[in-house]
C-alpha cells in the first residue's frame, strides 16, 4: 500500500511537472534539418505529425493553423478595445533557419497586451506564399510577429502582403537579408525597430490556432492584420533566395477549422 501511494504520488508529481513545463517544449523548430515543404516527399507536411512523437499536434490537433479567414464563418466584435501594442527599438539576430529567415530579438523589444496579459516580442519571421487567406485569396507574403507571456502562453500577429510598393522594413533590412544569403552565420543588428512594420490597422481577425510550423503545439492566440500591406517581388525573391533550401515556398498548407470561432474585431 505504501508503495501504491509512492507510485500515485510520483505520477501525480510528473503530471504536475509536465504541465508547467509544456510552453518551454512548445517553441518553434529552429533548425530545419528533419522536414520540408515537399508535398511529394517523406518530410512535407502532411508527415510532419509522423516525424517525431512530439510532433504528433500536427496530424492530430485540432485547432491548427493557418486557416482560410472566410467570411461566412467571421463574427463581428464591434468596439474592439482589448489589444495593445508597445514596441521599441532593441538589439536583434537575424538568423536563417534552413525553413525561413527570422529576426530574434533580445529583451526589451515591445509587447502586445490582450485583455491584461502582455506577450513579449521574441521574433519575427517570413513565409511566402502567405499562410493563411482570406475568402480563399493567398497573398505573397506573410509575416508573424512571435510573442509569449511570463507563463509561455504564446500569441502571434500575422501581417499579409500583395505585391506593390516596396515595404518599408524589408527595404531596411535589404543590406542584412543579402549578407545572409551567402553565410550561415548569425548576423547581429544594433537597434532594430519593430515599429517600423507599421501594421496599424483597425480591423483584425482573431482565433486560435497553432503553430504553423513543428512541433505544431496549439492553444496559440492569432490576430490577423485585416489591412493588407505591400511588397515588391524582389523582397519577396529575397527573402526566398536567402533561406538555404531546395522549395519554392514555405508555407504550410489550410489547416480544417473544426468548428472553431473567428472573430473579426473592430479597434474603436
Amino acid at each position: 500500500m505504501e508503495k501504491l501511494s509512492f507510485h500515485a504520488l510520483f505520477c501525480t508529481f510528473l503530471c504536475a511537472f509536465l504541465m508547467v513545463s509544456w510552453p518551454a517544449m512548445s517553441q518553434e523548430v529552429e533548425d530545419q534539418k528533419e522536414f520540408d515543404y515537399n508535398e511529394e516527399g517523406k518530410r512535407g507536411p502532411s508527415h510532419w505529425g509522423d516525424l517525431k512523437r512530439e510532433w504528433h499536434s500536427c496530424k492530430a490537433g485540432l485547432m491548427q493553423s493557418p486557416i482560410d479567414l472566410l467570411h461566412e464563418r467571421v463574427r463581428i466584435v464591434p468596439h474592439f478595445t482589448n489589444l495593445k501594442t508597445e514596441y521599441k527599438p532593441s538589439n536583434a539576430t537575424l538568423k536563417n533557419r534552413g525553413h525561413d529567415i527570422m529576426l530574434k530579438w533580445g529583451e526589451g523589444a515591445g509587447y502586445m497586451e490582450v485583455n491584461g496579459t502582455r506577450y513579449f516580442l521574441k521574433q519575427f519571421h517570413w513565409h511566402s506564399p502567405s499562410e493563411h487567406t482570406i475568402n480563399g485569396r493567398r497573398f505573397a507574403l506573410e509575416a508573424h510577429l512571435v510573442h509569449q507571456s511570463s507563463t509561455g502562453s504564446v500569441a502571434v500577429i500575422g501581417v499579409l502582403y500583395k505585391i506593390g510598393r516596396p515595404d518599408y522594413f524589408l527595404s531596411k533590412m535589404k543590406e542584412y537579408l543579402e549578407e545572409v544569403c551567402d553565410t550561415k552565420e548569425d548576423k547581429a543588428i544594433d537597434l532594430a525597430d519593430p515599429s517600423q512594420l507599421e501594421m496599424l490597422s483597425s480591423l483584425y481577425y482573431r482565433y486560435i490556432g497553432s503553430l504553423t510550423v513543428p512541433p505544431c503545439s496549439q492553444n496559440v492566440l492569432w490576430t490577423i492584420v485585416r489591412k493588407v500591406k505591400t511588397v515588391s517581388p524582389e523582397q519577396v525573391k529575397l527573402l526566398r533566395v536567402a533561406v538555404h533550401d531546395d522549395s519554392d515556398t514555405n508555407a504550410r498548407p489550410l489547416q480544417p477549422l473544426n468548428d472553431r470561432k473567428i472573430q473579426l474585431r473592430i479597434k474603436s
